[in-house]
């Protein structure tokens, strides 16, 4: 597992800010040991968004301001919850179809951090998600 403590020259915070473009929505999240595992992926959605994202169960993640400007998108199963700000569009995170008890999150939104300090990051594979392979495979 692959443990980002400080990104560029942010210190990532126990507990991090992040937020969407105009202000509006504002997360808090529980990092205890940096970004961890941050990403891109495949997938029809994430390849079109372009997000770097990481993860954190869903106990960790708050919405501390603008609940009500966030709005949700389902497509193909409809278990995926997509959230984005509906005043500026930007995406702020998910709750997981492979992992309901997860939220994905944008690591662009976090207070500070150049997702693009990170480097080349791992892609996975989304578009064969595991969720869509028959039982047994």
């Amino acid at each position: 597992m692959t443990h980002y403590t400080h990104i560029g020259d942010t210190r990532i915070q126990p507990v991090h800010r992040a937020s969407c473009h105009c202000g509006g929505v504002v997360l808090e999240l529980q990092l205890p040991h940096g970004v961890e595992n941050p990403r891109h992926c495949n997938c029809s959605i994430c390849r079109r968004r372009g997000a770097v994202c990481a993860s954190v169960p869903v106990s960790a993640l708050r919405i501390v301001q603008g609940e009500a400007l966030l709005t949700l998108y389902q497509f193909n199963t409809r278990v995926a919850k997509h959230y984005f700000c509906k005043v500026c569009g930007v995406y702020t995170h998910h709750q997981r179809r492979s992992d309901p008890g997860v939220y994905a999150f944008n690591v662009g939104c976090l207070e500070g951090v150049d997702p693009f300090r990170l480097g080349l990051l791992p892609t996975a594979d989304g578009i064969n998600h595991v969720s869509d392979r028959p039982a047994g495979e």
